[in-house]
């Protein structure tokens, strides 16, 4: 399976964006173009509904003429309150929370990340096949990276529009 993250979305730099639904950045049409060329093959796509996810995703579709099935569960955590605030002005105490129990803590009045693992495992359990491209966000993607990486996938990097290859059994064999 491919797990393919985003092109960039249209948000100034340090806020904190989650489940909000973005425009993207005047940059994606170019960056589509790239991604679609030089994905490897895959016989089908699932996406997030979410429009940073969806767009790239129906553009690799309609160049590679393939099946496109959308999947509510891997859209990106949600931040509550947080959403939209830019991070350096959320309050340190409730930063300092969310580090300290990083699974469980919601100081945002949000999704835990707990929570947000339980449903993308799930859903990229049901969708574990070969030549599978899933178009997703970051916190969907290090929950898949947790399976492999433990606890240091929760500090992992992939950037916008880069992709990682997972065998899809390793979802299967998670229960």
């Amino acid at each position: 399976m491919i797990l393919l993250r985003h092109t960039k979305p249209d948000v100034a730099p340090g806020i904190c964006y989650g489940r909000s639904d973005l425009a993207l950045a005047p940059c994606f049409e170019e960056t589509a173009q790239t991604v679609s060329r030089t994905l490897p093959d895959v016989a089908r796509i699932v996406s997030s509904p979410l429009a940073r996810c969806l767009q790239l995703a129906r553009h690799v579709a309609q160049a590679r003429a393939l099946p496109l099935t959308i999947d509510p569960r891997l859209s990106e955590m949600d931040f509550g309150t947080w959403e939209g605030q830019p991070w350096d002005d959320i309050p340190r105490a409730q930063l300092d929370a969310w580090a300290s129990d990083i699974l469980h803590a919601r100081p945002h009045g949000g999704e835990t990340v707990a929570a947000l693992r339980n449903r993308a495992l799930a859903a990229l359990r049901d969708h574990a096949a070969p030549a599978t491209l899933v178009v997703t966000h970051h916190g969907v993607i290090k929950c898949a990276r947790s399976l492999i990486m433990g606890n240091d996938a929760w500090q992992s990097s992939l950037a916008f529009g880069q992709w990682i290859t997972i065998a899809p059994q390793v979802f299967t064999d998670a229960t």
